[in-house]
C-alpha cells in the first residue's frame, strides 16, 4: 500500500552509532530532531499533517497502524517512514526509546 508506513531494518551485523544515524538523515538533507521515552510509553492514535522519517538510536519502539492492522516494531538503527495522515499509535519497549526525528 503506498499510503502506509514503511519499515527499513538496519541489516548490518555491527549496530549503527546515533554518528552513524545521523549522518544517514544529513545525507538526504532533512532536519532532525532527538527525542526520548522511558519504558512503556504510549503515544495513543493520531496522526500529523507531514511525512516523518524516524530511526531508533537507542532501544525499541512499536508503532501500531490500528486502520491496517499492522504492528511495527523498531529496534537500534531501524527506520520507519510514516506517511502524512497515517494514523498510528505507539508503545515504548521494556528498554525505553531514544529515536531522531525528521519532517518533510
Amino acid at each position: 500500500m503506498e499510503n502506509s508506513a514503511r519499515v527499513t531494518v538496519w541489516n548490518k551485523p555491527e549496530l549503527p552509532t546515533e554518528a552513524a544515524i545521523t549522518a544517514i538523515l544529513d545525507a538526504e538533507g532533512l532536519s532532525y530532531m532527538r527525542w526520548s521515552n522511558p519504558p512503556l510509553d504510549v503515544y495513543f492514535a493520531h496522526s500529523h499533517p507531514f511525512n516523518k522519517v524516524i530511526y531508533v538510536v537507542e532501544g525499541a519502539i512499536t508503532f501500531d497502524l490500528p486502520k491496517e492492522n499492522i504492528s511495527l516494531t523498531l529496534q537500534v538503527g531501524d527506520r520507519l517512514d510514516l506517511p502524512a495522515g497515517v494514523i498510528h499509535e505507539a508503545t515504548v519497549s521494556t528498554l525505553g526509546v531514544a529515536c531522531l526525528e525528521a519532517h518533510y
